[in-house]
């Protein structure tokens, strides 16, 4: 799982993720990539989880990038604690998604292929996704 090397603070506060990409927002390494449509924090569990179902379905062929990388550390209080006696332990790590980013790029596989292993990790994620091609110039 990914997870950062070290970090300034190991708590962070939670903060708001509003508005829509203006960077990692169109595909530039792949020729097939795909797009969030929500913003969400994804966890690096689910990040991990849909890299697996694409290179499963391709049979390890063709490359693949990862675009986002879960920076964030996301702390949670156990069960049965009663409020106050401060921020909990980190759990997990997640990264911020906003809507229009590029999660995934694929390259090296037909479109057809691409775009069936973007759907089976797309099933992985718990924002809505869309395919996108790259643009030609």
């Amino acid at each position: 799982m990914l997870l950062p090397k070290k970090t300034k603070f190991r708590k962070a506060f939670k903060g708001r993720n509003p508005g829509k990409a203006t960077r990692c927002n169109y595909v530039a390494f792949g020729d097939y990539g795909l797009q969030s449509l929500d913003n969400e924090r994804i966890t690096s569990r689910q990040i991990e989880s849909a890299r697996r179902a694409i290179s499963g379905h391709t049979k390890r062929g063709g490359k693949i990038w990862i675009r986002i990388f879960p920076h964030t550390p996301v702390t949670k209080k156990p069960l049965d604690v009663k409020m106050g006696s401060g921020k909990g332990s980190p759990e997990y790590w997640a990264a911020k998604v906003k809507a229009g980013t590029i999660m995934f790029e694929m390259n090296g596989v037909a479109e057809d292929v691409a775009r069936e292993a973007m759907r089976l990790a797309s099933h992985k994620l718990p924002v809505r996704t869309r395919f996108v091609k790259r643009e030609e110039a």
